[in-house]
């Protein structure tokens, strides 16, 4: 195992910006910056040993400074969404930003992958783990509460990726992190996810209204495109997309499923590309997780001059169901008080058929 470093550019203030990559012992490895904890590349194997990078992204800072579709970006304090940017904690109600229409998305305007963190990295035998730490202050985003975050990222030599998220708050506030890496197996370039098979081990989706606002319910995937249970191969479930009320809304599929399994930790999905044969395996504490297409990207000057369009990759993102502190049947909590650690981790575990 090795950790390599190198510059990565200078923010507009000209702090210098460092790529940290972690080489396990067959050459696969895992790229990451310390501007925003963003993950820029996971090189691994396909069945013929072949090394390709499946992590969609740039190949310089000043992309990530832009609208980059949030690729790579670990996200926080709030991944997903809360309706109308409120809620309400210990009986006063906190109004947040709202920077997706009438809804507070991802954290808001300055969210976790538009900060500078500090990074220490902790070589081992058969892992190194990097270790990236950020502040966020009282008041951010008007979010309560400074917000002490680190976030460990391991990489052995069976191809794991393992993040581990931990967070202390010196008054009552929210966190939910998660990661928004969209992978594709046959390659960052491949340009489509429609040839890859899914499989999500839930039964019901939160059901979803306007602005995909979660209306408190629970629906059945039986008998929709989003029943992942044995496997499905996106373009069949894609084409379906304008005939499905469930899949209208997003264009496609950007719905959280809630598992199975609940908060044990466990298998959330498994992600197959038949024509290379990689596998991605996503295992989680979390009580849900986000399936996103790529519905609406359409981003230039990717990896190697790399264009993402439509369905160009995929994310699943970890996390606590969108909109959670308003609906309390939801399970767990979003909420974060002085003593308390916020704990979780996720592995993105890859392999071949």
């Amino acid at each position: 195992m090795a950790i390599k470093t190198k510059p990565f550019g200078n923010l507009p203030d000209g702090r210098a910006v460092t790529l940290y990559t972690l080489v396990n012992a067959i050459g696969a490895s895992v790229s990451v910056i310390d501007y925003g904890a963003i993950f820029t590349s996971i090189v691994v194997p396909d069945k013929d040993g072949q090394l390709a990078d499946v992590a969609l992204g740039f190949d310089n800072l000043p992309a990530y400074l832009g609208d980059h579709a949030c690729m790579g970006d670990t996200v926080g304090r709030y991944g997903n969404r809360i309706a109308l940017g409120r809620f309400t904690l210990d009986g006063k109600t906190i109004q947040l930003n709202c920077n997706d229409g009438a809804n507070h998305l991802h954290g808001g305007f300055i969210g976790f992958s538009k900060k500078m963190w500090t990074a220490e990295q902790k070589p081992g035998k058969g892992e190194d783990s990097l270790v990236l730490r950020m502040t966020s202050p009282d008041g951010e985003e008007n979010y309560p509460g400074t917000l002490d975050v680190t976030l460990t990222c391991t990489w052995d030599d069976a191809c794991r990726l393992t993040l581990h998220y931990e967070a202390v708050t010196d008054k009552p506030t929210l966190c939910n992190l998660t990661n928004h890496t969209y992978f594709n197996l046959a390659g960052h370039a491949h340009g489509t996810v429609r040839d890859h098979v899914l499989t999500i081990e839930s039964d019901a989706t939160t059901a979803v209204g306007a602005g995909l606002i979660p209306t408190g319910e629970l629906a059945d995937v039986t008998g929709t495109p989003l029943d992942m249970r044995k496997g499905k191969l996106l373009g069949e479930g894609l084409d379906l997309a304008a005939t499905c009320p469930a899949l209208i809304e997003a264009g496609g599929y950007d719905h959280n499923f809630a598992l199975r399994k609940g908060e044990a930790m466990g298998l959330a999905a498994h992600l197959v590309c038949p024509q290379t044969g990689r596998v991605m395996d996503v295992l989680t504490d979390q009580p849900g997780i986000q399936l996103y297409t790529a519905c609406m990207t359409d981003v230039g000057g990717g990896k190697d001059g790399a264009h993402y369009g439509k369905y160009c990759g995929l994310c699943l993102e970890t996390q606590h169901f969108p909109d959670s502190p308003n609906h309390p049947q939801f399970p767990g909590t979003t909420e974060l008080r002085p003593g308390e650690r916020y704990d979780t981790t996720t592995v993105y575990a890859f392999s071949t058929l």
